[in-house]
């Protein structure tokens, strides 16, 4: 009975505005007010990281590719 409420798409959603905002606050508990923007600055480098990284993989996928259609 409870398994037909608890469709997988409906566990998957976005969460809506009053969802969004208890996050940010249960966020705001834990880390406090002067924790966030340090937290963001670790999650921005992580991004920053992972983009340059996965820029670098598509630059050498496109050079080996050149460099086979050369052969």
């Amino acid at each position: 009975m409870l398994s037909i409420f608890l469709k997988p798409v409906l566990l998957l959603s976005m969460p809506g505005g009053s969802e969004w905002i208890l996050i940010l606050l249960v966020v705001l508990l834990f880390f406090g007010g002067k924790k966030i923007p340090d937290l963001m600055r670790g999650i921005g480098k992580g991004v920053r990281e992972f983009n340059d990284a996965k820029d670098h993989m598509k630059g050498e996928l496109e050079a080996g590719m050149k460099e086979k259609k050369m052969d």
